[in-house]
């Protein structure tokens, strides 16, 4: 292909058999294969897409960042901005109201960057994009967008079986005079179905890219899209992506399976497509150009989700220690679906949230003691033969800090809350020793609490005489987004140490007043990173990096305010 780039990269994914490319090997290759091939209608092997023989010569790294705006001018700007993550850049043409306009000053950026691989799209509204002009229009402008530097034009599926035949085949010779490839692409917008039939109607027109875009509702659909980059990966160089949040597991594993590249976004309020991503989250946090088949994948399940702190925490650990393993966060809406893709991606472990913690029970193989006698699990490690082994680290949590700073045996403890919180707190108390005192707004909670874990309640006016050891705050209050009022009045703040559960915001109303009364107090961070610093050695064995944890949940929390 005359005038190709080459990268130097040794991230970059080669196309063609002369660079030594390989298909990649199956996601889980001690298992039957046939077990997630069921998730998907399989075709005949005569509808199956042609085998292609693409460009050998273009490379193309593994992230490609997707760059839109209002103007010509932000669109370059932003360009300029993304080298620092990618040399592989996507230009959404179509979020320009004249998308010719920049083309002159595009080419001026390419030709002064020509390290830069460059992907146009100018993708009618029809088919999911804003360019409003006809077929013909769109030809052109993807035309102009190759003249002028860009390696790569995308053009959907639904134009290129609009097109006449002699049309279609005057713009791939006019792409292949000027050195560009074709990609096809498919999009659809509201689910997950179909994927190889999507994929065979790309494959009639033989470009040197296949892209197949569907939209997750669940877990189990990441598992549609892995499958189908696995099985066509050998005839074709596909691009394999879910959207939406629950397709994050497809957009950092697409490249692990076999897909060529995945798409990101410039910064966290410029997405070009559901559920993307910045460049700098897949490359640093999730390691995306590092993944490979030995790679232990794991997640953090619940719903709310997003804002998890955990994938950071757990992957700065992973990279601190040389543990080649990632963690994901899940947006789990049933667990049916959350086991589903435990079973069959496979994930080695998994941290699970409320309500998840009861309804995992069941499903455990075997368990620690405390998480019988708690009746909740917050971590699970998944063996090799797929069975589940459920742990509840919540209440590491809450004792290594303390016994840091006292002897928890004997030790008199009050427990605001009756809660799941309450309950890790109360009862791995009891199992250290402590005499343990439950405080709640509804009495009767904390009586039941009490005689399942031979704890003691206290009605408040009881609690307001007392004083004790330690004073542990397992309620919402304080709780960034919470309204709800502290559960003691100032003058009952009798303790000598006081913990609040509350991790964000750092500093809580309650550790607030505590501070103003000369009282030690202990964060609900230092109970976050303890609780997952006993979830990293259960999954691997191996010592946590407890400071280096903290050090980077502490900076992300303070970022965020």
């Amino acid at each position: 292909m005359a005038g190709s780039v080459r990268t130097d990269s040794s991230e970059a994914t080669p196309i063609g058999m002369e660079f030594g490319w390989k298909p990649a090997r199956l996601l889980h290759p001690h298992r039957n294969p046939s077990k997630i091939r069921q998730l998907m209608p399989m075709l005949h092997a005569a509808t199956a897409a042609p085998v292609v023989t693409p460009s050998p010569r273009l490379r193309v790294p593994k992230l490609c960042v997707a760059i839109q705006a209002d103007s010509p001018a932000e669109l370059l700007e932003r360009a300029e901005a993304a080298l620092r993550d990618s040399k592989f850049l996507e230009f959404r043409l179509d979020s320009l109201a004249k998308p010719t306009s920049v083309l002159p000053k595009l080419k001026e950026f390419l030709a002064g960057h020509r390290d830069v691989i460059a992907i146009a799209t100018c993708r009618r509204k029809t088919s999911g994009g804003n360019f409003v002009g006809s077929l013909s229009s769109e030809f052109e402008v993807l035309l102009k967008a190759a003249e002028a530097g860009c390696r790569i034009a995308d053009l959907e599926v639904e134009s290129a079986e609009e097109a006449k035949p002699a049309q279609l085949e005057h713009f791939r010779t006019r792409l292949r005079e000027v050195g560009a490839a074709l990609l096809v692409s498919f999009h659809d917008f509201s689910r997950t179905k179909g994927l190889e039939h999507a994929a065979a109607r790309i494959g009639a027109f033989a470009p040197e890219f296949v892209k197949v875009v569907s939209t997750a509702r669940t877990l189990a659909d990441n598992l549609a899209v892995l499958q189908l980059i696995e099985d066509h990966s050998l005839a074709a160089h596909v691009v394999g992506i879910a959207m939406g949040e629950e397709g994050l597991v497809s957009r950092v594993l697409g490249p692990r399976a076999g897909a060529a590249f995945t798409f990101a976004s410039f910064s966290d309020d410029s997405e070009t497509a559901p559920g993307q991503v910045t460049a700098r989250t897949l490359r640093d946090l999730y390691r995306v150009e590092h993944l490979d088949q030995a790679t232990r994948i794991f997640g953090v399940a619940g719903n709310p989700i997003a804002h998890s702190l955990s994938p950071l925490m757990q992957n700065t650990a992973f990279r601190r220690e040389n543990v080649n393993a990632v963690l994901l966060p899940l947006k789990v809406r049933a667990l049916d679906d959350l086991l589903t893709l435990a079973r069959e991606l496979p994930l080695a472990g998994v941290a699970v949230t409320m309500p998840l913690k009861q309804e995992v029970l069941p499903y455990l193989a075997n368990s620690d003691p405390l998480t019988a006698r708690i009746g909740a699990c917050n971590t699970l490690r998944v063996g090799a033969d797929g069975k589940i082994v459920g742990f509840n680290t919540d209440v590491a949590g809450v004792i290594r800090p303390l016994e840091k700073r006292l002897k928890l045996k004997g030790a008199r403890i009050a427990v605001l809350g009756a809660g799941g919180a309450a309950r890790a707190a109360v009862f791995g108390l009891v199992d250290q020793g402590a005499e343990v005192f439950i405080v709640n707004r509804t009495h009767e909670y904390a009586v039941a609490l009490a005689k399942e874990s031979k704890a003691k309640a206290l009605k408040h006016e009881q609690f307001a005489k007392g004083h004790f050891d330690v004073l542990i705050n397992s309620t919402p209050c304080g709780m960034a987004g919470s309204k709800q009022a502290l559960p003691i009045a100032q003058n009952e703040l009798n303790a000598a140490l006081v913990f609040d559960l509350v991790y964000n915001p750092l500093e809580t109303p309650l550790l607030k007043l505590a501070k103003a009364r000369g009282i030690p107090v202990v964060t609900g961070l230092e109970m976050f990173v303890q609780q997952g610093a006993r979830q990293f050695e259960i999954w691997t064995g191996k010592p946590a990096p407890e400071a280096e944890m903290q050090r980077v949940v502490e900076l992300e929390l303070r970022r965020r305010g």
